[in-house]
């Protein structure tokens, strides 16, 4: 079966017909694109906005464990703090229950 090219073109005879069918297209196209682009805007905002609060929260959640884990060991916090040993003697006193009775 052959197809011919004689028929290509627009469906309207009518060129006012045409012409509004390009214009309505190139209309339709163009708020296509806009729409697209303001779309792709908030959903990328959107998705940074989630990004930023996902890493603030692990950052603060990782700080406090640094700072938990830190606490018994002198760590880079720590570098500059010197540390004072107290010495000194201690007796330790056992009381037995029996002897306090009488």
């Amino acid at each position: 079966m052959r197809y011919s090219s004689a028929n290509r073109g627009f469906p309207a005879g009518n060129p006012i017909a045409n012409a509004l069918v390009i214009v309505v297209g190139t209309l339709a196209i163009a708020a296509s694109v806009v729409v697209g682009f303001f779309a792709f805007v908030v959903l990328g905002s959107a998705l940074l906005i989630l990004a930023a609060i996902i890493g603030v929260r692990l950052w603060w959640f990782r700080r406090k464990m640094q700072r938990t884990a830190g606490q018994g060991s002198a760590d880079s916090r720590n570098a500059g703090v010197t540390h004072e040993t107290i010495e000194g003697e201690y007796h330790v006193v056992i009381e037995d229950r029996e002897e306090r009775s009488d």
